[in-house]
């Protein structure tokens, strides 16, 4: 096993996503057989507006996701689509959110409380806060802490549930690695990177002809509005199908090699401002808006001549229902005090205290690259100079202490190289993957709509 695997960066998540928008659902609705029992007494506001299996979402919930919705898309400058459209978008975004949370039960995926601490520490120091600052934040825009922390969880076990399912639908083959590598080494002096922006028709899953034949017409209409002139972000707030419809459809800056082919030649020959014709992919159809360029730098390009590797040490201690994170940081404040005054050595102290793999080498983590390890040890072990110690410092793993022993520049080896690039291949091939589960996913729900029998939330 790789020594410093288990500080490598976790997949990705959007943790900070949630920081900005807060979009996730209100707490688990009650079962729908006990609704029905409890129908004739609940007020209006309480009315169920959908059945998800065996679960159903409320008026209140629909209408707490709704302000919330607004309030961010007025933030970020996206019209508002009109209310009933708005309304129907952000119920569909609830429904496939609900789904995926009942499969994450299902598995038995669960996320203990010391996950969530460490994801609000993290969203607090990426933000320039400590938790006290963030939790003021967050009640200053009107987000109840306890409704956070519930996010987050459902955020997080959403993800692991997509990394289960997900992984092992993504193969990459060797030519696709060896044509990947060539791309890049072309490409390495002209990178570019595109902002830009889709809407998504999907189209359910064994949709016969007349179903595909509407969704095309739907499709070619937005794409008639958006060439006369309509807002683009607006028109995927209102009609998108896609998981980030109510941000406008932007998927932000990208290469093209992070970019799914279709859309690499969808987005050809477009000028900035401009919108793609229409694309057909399995799951639907797909218009593009490129809304600028500009030089990638090459910092990610695999044809860099060299990086600077750090070769390190370090002694974790982890948080656990047994361990305090005070306890851990204590305990690393006294190994590192016996280590300065000569009383141990650093290599034998890792043998006997730590919680990592590397414990048997004397925690010698080999020589990292840069982005092999979570942002925090990355940072912390960077500050330091050869030979020094660092303060106890925290990560998703627990505590560490970290000792740089030299750095070198070195050039990114072949092997490594396949290594990035396989990566990246399988990001793009998830995410691909990732809107195609989704599809069958929430096709394979039962779902009753009963919104339309109800008076619009205000």
């Amino acid at each position: 096993m790789n020594p410093i695997q288990i500080l490598r960066r976790p997949a990705r998540t959007s943790l900070l996503a949630v920081l900005a928008a807060c979009l996730c659902a209100a707490p688990f609705a009650t079962p729908l057989a006990q609704a029905q029992q409890r129908a004739p007494r609940v007020q209006l506001a309480d009315a169920i507006v959908a059945v998800v299996n065996s679960e159903v979402v409320t008026r209140n919930e629909l209408e707490e996701r709704l302000a919330r919705v607004r309030g961010t898309m007025r933030a970020q400058g996206i019209g508002l689509p009109p209310a009933a459209e708005l309304e129907r978008q952000v119920l569909e975004s609830m429904i496939i959110e609900r789904v995926q949370l009942q499969r994450a039960r299902e598995a038995s995926i669960r996320v203990d409380d010391g996950t969530i601490d460490r994801a609000v520490a993290s969203i607090a120091e990426r933000n320039g806060l400590n938790i006290e600052g963030l939790r003021a934040r967050l009640e200053s825009d009107g987000i109840a802490y306890a409704q956070f922390r519930d996010d987050l969880r459902k955020e997080i076990a959403i993800e692991r549930l997509r990394e289960r399912e997900i992984d092992n639908r993504v193969q990459v083959a060797d030519s696709e690695i060896e044509n990947f590598l060539a791309a890049d080494a072309k490409a390495a002096q002209s990178e570019q990177e595109l902002n830009i922006a889709h809407i998504v028709i999907r189209i359910p899953e064994n949709a016969s002809a007349e179903e595909i034949a509407a969704r095309r017409q739907r499709a070619e209409e937005v794409l008639a509005r958006l060439q006369g002139g309509a807002d683009f972000a607006q028109l995927a707030a209102t009609y998108s199908d896609a998981s980030d419809a109510l941000t406008g459809g932007d998927l932000g800056w990208r290469t093209p090699d992070r970019l799914p082919q279709l859309y690499v030649g969808g987005l050809r020959g477009l000028q900035n401002g401009q919108a793609s014709q229409l694309l057909r992919s399995a799951n639907g159809f797909h218009i593009l808006q490129l809304k600028g360029r500009r030089a990638a730098g090459n910092t990610d390009t695999l044809a860099t001549a060299s990086v600077q590797q750090t070769r390190a040490r370090h002694i974790l201690i982890k948080v656990n229902q047994i361990v305090s994170a005070s306890e851990a940081r204590h305990k690393l404040v006294e190994l590192k005090q016996r280590i300065e005054n000569g009383a141990a050595k650093f290599e034998d102290l890792a043998r006997s205290h730590s919680n990592d793999l590397s414990a048997s080498r004397g925690g010698d983590l080999g020589w990292i690259y840069p982005g092999d390890t979570v942002p925090q040890f990355e940072r912390a072990m960077n500050a330091l100079k050869p030979g020094e110690i660092s303060e106890p410092i925290e990560s998703p793993f627990g505590y560490h202490l970290i000792q740089v022993l030299e750095r070198k520049q070195d050039d990114v080896s072949e092997e490594r190289k396949r290594r990035i690039a396989q990566q990246v291949l399988r990001q793009r091939k998830a995410e691909e993957a990732t809107q195609d589960w989704l599809r069958q996913l929430r096709d394979s729900a039962y779902v009753e709509y009963r919104l339309d029998e109800l008076p619009s939330a205000s």
